[in-house]
């Protein structure tokens, strides 16, 4: 008993064992209640469905600001890498993780939103009913959850032994950035996505769906002999995990960048993707009034990457915590409005004008 009660209170990444096991439990409990409750039946989640469970996955990302600041209050994160929470104390180091955890939050959850709009067209080309495109996400989910905890590991050791690689991240979110602007309002072809193509050659793939089954067993066109097969299903979800895979490539830079707090970088990346199969069937239905949202977020990755240099000319080495938040706020608040504003009325729809 000794032994497990000091395993629990051993350091772990500037945090104890138990509490990153509590927010794993903590996930654990909320995907269990979503396919085990919520979407116990595959049915077609309507836009109302939607955007109730995406208030109370938004909710409880929100709402787990709390959990940092009691986490945060008058104690020391001795393993922590981030300078700015070293800086200070008590209510103050508690106001600063709250401020970092809902800019990384935020941040992440409109980068999430670049996905919804590759997912649903390749929903489209693969012909995936709504009935069963939560079954593809929520396991999607569970793959994305371990890849960024293993990105995001990899991402603190990198910054704790080498801390100019931030000024890489800088460039890298900037560049992206800049690529993202000039691209604005250009749609990829998903048919000629290489990718895509690179999987379906691969594999076997059924032309048909075979229910809400990822591999079934037919008979061998040539032998006769029965073969597992993939249906579009698993192709489907292969490809939303290689998309996260992308995403991630821009995400976790973007939240480094913030803050290089691993407790911080984590738990905000997760919130942030828990509640996108909840978002996407709404934002899915009116994608097309969210078509200037890109140029908001190229804006944001380049000004997240710039205040990694502007850190220099500020106190501590660090662009000001709440500046951040409200400079990042704005600017996707900004986008969302002109995005409605100038789409209002089906005006804008199909159209690939600049903004």
């Amino acid at each position: 008993m000794d032994v497990l009660t000091a395993f629990l209170q051993d350091d772990f990444l500037g945090k104890a064992v138990w509490i990153w096991l509590s927010f794993i439990f903590a996930v654990i409990a909320l995907l269990a209640f979503d396919l085990g409750v919520v979407n116990r039946n595959d049915h077609e989640i309507g836009i109302s469905e939607s955007l109730k469970l995406s208030a109370f996955y938004i909710a409880i990302g929100v709402g787990f600001a709390w959990v940092v600041w009691q986490l945060y209050n008058n104690s020391y994160p001795s393993a922590s890498i981030d300078p700015q929470l070293l800086a200070v104390s008590g209510h103050d180091r508690a106001w600063m993780a709250v401020q970092l955890y809902l800019t990384g939050f935020a941040v992440e959850k409109t980068l999430a939103l670049d996905n919804v709009f590759i997912i649903s067209m390749v929903f489209t080309y693969l012909a995936i009913p709504r009935k069963y495109q939560h079954r593809v996400l929520f396991w999607g989910i569970i793959g994305v959850i371990v890849m960024r905890a293993a990105m995001i590991g990899l991402g603190a050791a990198l910054v704790s032994q080498f801390a100019w690689v931030l000024y890489i991240f800088a460039v890298f979110l900037i560049v992206t950035g800049v690529l993202m602007f000039r691209k604005g309002g250009h749609e990829p072809d998903i048919g000629e996505n290489k990718v895509l193509l690179w999987l379906k050659r691969r594999m076997n793939v059924t032309p048909d769906l075979h229910g809400n089954r990822f591999r079934v067993q037919l008979p061998d066109p040539q032998t006769g002999k029965l073969r597992w097969f993939a249906t579009p299903l698993l192709l489907a979800l292969l490809f939303v995990e290689i998309v996260d895979l992308i995403f991630a490539i821009d995400s976790v830079p973007a939240i480094f960048a913030i803050t290089s707090d691993p407790y911080i970088v984590y738990t905000s990346n997760i919130f942030a993707i828990l509640g996108l199969r909840a978002l996407f069937f709404a934002l899915a239905a009116m994608v097309h009034r969210f078509k200037y949202l890109k140029y908001a977020l190229a804006l944001t990755l380049i000004f997240i990457g710039s205040k990694i240099f502007l850190g220099d000319f500020f106190p501590g080495g660090k662009f000001p915590a709440i500046g951040s938040l409200t400079i990042t706020m704005g600017l996707i608040a900004g986008g969302i409005v002109y995005s409605l504003w100038r789409t209002r009325g089906g005006q804008a729809v199909g159209k690939s004008e600049s903004p």
